[in-house]
C-alpha cells in the first residue's frame, strides 16, 4: 500500500502524484460548483477552493510545474474568452451598444475609485490584496491571472489568489442584492417590463422579411430588377419569380417585371412599405406547392478560402444560375447583400435548379464533419503572436503580458483573421472545451500554491476586512449605476439586469436575471457589454498593481 500512500499522500512532487491531485482538485471542484444554494451555483470558481484546500492539508506541486501549468491555463482560458467576444466587440462599440458600454465603464471606474480610496484610507492593506479582494468581489476571474502574471512574485500571487477567495461569494450575492433593491426603489413589477421588451423587438425587428408580391404598378412594367433597384434605392433579392404563362424562373439583375408577375422577395421591414408602393399589393403565396424545377436548399460554408469573400464574388447568377435569399450566422438571418463577407459556418439560403445547387454545395464545403475539426494553427499562432505582444513594453513599464497579450491578439484574429487567411471559426463545443479546461488549470494551481497559508491569512481580522471590503467594491458601484440607469436614462429592468451581470462578467448572475425573468433580454445586454468590459477588467488590474506594487 506504500505505493498509493506515495500516489495520493500530501508532500509528494512526482509526476503521477501531481496529475492525481490536478486531476482530483478540479473533478471535485466541478462536481461541487454544480450544487446550487438559493438558485445559485458558483460554477468552475469551486475548483479554486478545493485547490486551498488541497493546499491547506500539505498538497504541493513542483514549483516549475506549477508555473508552466498556470501560464498554460491562463493563455488557453485568455485566448478562447478573446475568440469569443470578439466578433461582438466593435460591433458592441457602435451606437445601439454605447450607452449600455458608458454606463459598464462606469461601473469599472467606481470599482477601482473604491480600491484606490481603501489603499489610501486604510493604509494598511497592500495593492496587491486589494486588487486580489476587487476580482474577487466583481467575479473577474482574467483580471486576476493578468495581475498575478505583472506582479510575478509567489508572495503577491498567493495574497491575491486569497482576496480573490475571500471576495467572490459575497461578490455574487451583492450583484443579485443590487438587482434586487434597484427592484425595489423604483417599484418594478417584472412582467411589465417583459411586455416592453417584447414590444420593442416586435416593433424593431430587423430580421429580413420573406413576402410574395404581385406586380400591378404600370409604370414599372418593362423596367429590369436592376433598374428597380436603383428606383427602390434599397437591399432586397427576388428570389422567384412567375410570369402570366405561369412558369417560374430565378431571375438576374437584367429580369424584366411585367404586370402580372408574382415575385418571392427577400427585404428588410424598414423598406416593405416602400418596396409595395412601388410594385404592387402583397399577396398570399406558397412557393413550394408551385410546379416548377425551382428548390430551396441550405449551403454550409465550410471551405476556409471562402472565409471572408465577399458574397457578390461568388457570381452565383452568372456562374449557378442561382440566387442566395439570405445568410444564417450563429442563428441570425442576414440579407444576402453582395458586398457580405462570408465566414466558416456561414449557411447560405439558395433557390435554383437543385443540380446547380449541389455544384455550389461542393465549391464551398457544405460539410458539417469539417466544420467539427478544430483550427489548431489559428490557435497556436495567435497564441505565439500574443505572448509577443505581451512582452512589448507599451510605455510606464507596462505590459499586456500572458493575459493581456492573447487577449488582445484573439480579438483581432476573429474580426480580421479572414485577411491573413486564417480561420478563426471555432465549433461551441471546442471552444468551450478550451476555455473550460485553461480556467480549471489555472484556478487548481493558484488554489493549490495559496492554500498552505490561507487560514491563517483569511480567518482573522485581515480576511473578514477582505470581505468588507469587496462587498463594498461590487454593491455600491452597482447600485449607483443601476439607479442612473433607471432614474436617469429609463432603461428597461431586464437589460439593467444583463448591464450589472455583464460589467462584473458574472455568469451566476446572469443565470439569475435569465431564470428569474424567462427572458433572453439580460443575456442579450450582458454580451454587449461584456468584451469591452472583459478588456478593461484585465487592463484596470494590470495598470493597478504596475502604479503602486
Amino acid at each position: 500500500m506504500e505505493w498509493l500512500i506515495d500516489l495520493i499522500g500530501p508532500g509528494h512532487t512526482e509526476l503521477a502524484s501531481t496529475l492525481v491531485l490536478y486531476s482530483f482538485v478540479i473533478a471535485a471542484g466541478i462536481f461541487l460548483g454544480k450544487l446550487k444554494i438559493g438558485g445559485i451555483s458558483l460554477g468552475v470558481t469551486f475548483v479554486l477552493f478545493v485547490g486551498i484546500i488541497m493546499g491547506h492539508f500539505g498538497y504541493i506541486v513542483n514549483p516549475e510545474v506549477l508555473k508552466f501549468v498556470r501560464e498554460f491555463g491562463l493563455i488557453l482560458f485568455i485566448f478562447a474568452i478573446g475568440i469569443q467576444v470578439g466578433p461582438g466587440f466593435f460591433s458592441s462599440l457602435k451606437k445601439g451598444g454605447v450607452l449600455l458600454n458608458g454606463l459598464a465603464v462606469l461601473i469599472i471606474a467606481l470599482n477601482v475609485a473604491i480600491v484606490l480610496s481603501i489603499f489610501y484610507i486604510d493604509g494598511n492593506t497592500g495593492i496587491e490584496a486589494l486588487v486580489g479582494v476587487m476580482s474577487g468581489a466583481v467575479t473577474n476571474t482574467p483580471g486576476l491571472a493578468a495581475a498575478q502574471q505583472t506582479a510575478g512574485s509567489t508572495e503577491a500571487i498567493n495574497i491575491m489568489a486569497m482576496g480573490y477567495a475571500a471576495a467572490y461569494p459575497l461578490g455574487v450575492i451583492g450583484i443579485i442584492l443590487s438587482m434586487l433593491i434597484v427592484k425595489a426603489i423604483f417599484k418594478i413589477r417584472t412582467e411589465d417590463e417583459i411586455k416592453a421588451i417584447e414590444d420593442e423587438i416586435e416593433s424593431s425587428q430587423q430580421k429580413p422579411l420573406i413576402l410574395s408580391f404581385e406586380v400591378t404598378n404600370k409604370l414599372i412594367d418593362g423596367k429590369t430588377l436592376y433598374e428597380l433597384h436603383q428606383i427602390l434605392d434599397c437591399d432586397f433579392v427576388v428570389s422567384r419569380l412567375m410570369g402570366a404563362d405561369g412558369k417560374v424562373i430565378i431571375p438576374t439583375s437584367k429580369t424584366e417585371l411585367h404586370v402580372g408577375d408574382k415575385i418571392f422577395v427577400v427585404i428588410g421591414p424598414a423598406d416593405e412599405m416602400k418596396f409595395q408602393g412601388v410594385i404592387g399589393h402583397e399577396i398570399e403565396m406558397d412557393w413550394e406547392e408551385v410546379q416548377s424545377q425551382v428548390y430551396s436548399r441550405r449551403i454550409v460554408v465550410t471551405q476556409s478560402k471562402y472565409n471572408g469573400v465577399p458574397l457578390g464574388d461568388l457570381r452565383l447568377h452568372t456562374a449557378y444560375s442561382l440566387n442566395c435569399t439570405r445568410v444564417n450566422r450563429a442563428g441570425v438571418d442576414l440579407l444576402a447583400s453582395p458586398n457580405l463577407r462570408l465566414q466558416m459556418g456561414d449557411r447560405l439560403v439558395v433557390v435554383g435548379d437543385l443540380n446547380d445547387i449541389e455544384r455550389l454545395g461542393v465549391r464551398l464545403g457544405n460539410s458539417m464533419k469539417r466544420l467539427n475539426q478544430p483550427n489548431l494553427i489559428t490557435i497556436f499562432v495567435g497564441i505565439l503572436f500574443g505572448i509577443i505582444i505581451g512582452s512589448i513594453n507599451v510605455g510606464f513599464g507596462m505590459k499586456l503580458g500572458l493575459a493581456g497579450g492573447p487577449l488582445v491578439v484573439a480579438i483581432l484574429l476573429s474580426r480580421f483573421g479572414y485577411k491573413f487567411k486564417l480561420v478563426t471559426y471555432t465549433s461551441s463545443s471546442a471552444s468551450l472545451l478550451m476555455r473550460e479546461l485553461g480556467i480549471c488549470l489555472f484556478l487548481a494551481s493558484v488554489g493549490i500554491s495559496s492554500g498552505r497559508g490561507f487560514a491563517d491569512t483569511v480567518f482573522n481580522t485581515t480576511g473578514m476586512w477582505w470581505v468588507i471590503w469587496g462587498f463594498i467594491i461590487t454593491f455600491v458601484p452597482l447600485l449607483i449605476v443601476g439607479i442612473i440607469a433607471r432614474g436617469v436614462y429609463k432603461i428597461n429592468y431586464l437589460t439593467i439586469m444583463g448591464l450589472v451581470s455583464g460589467g462584473c462578467t458574472d455568469p451566476p448572475a446572469l443565470a439569475y436575471a435569465n431564470n428569474s425573468t424567462g427572458s433572453d433580454a439580460p443575456a442579450v445586454a450582458y454580451s454587449t457589454v461584456y468584451p469591452l468590459t472583459m478588456f478593461l477588467r484585465v487592463v484596470a488590474a494590470q495598470a493597478l498593481i504596475l502604479c503602486f506594487f
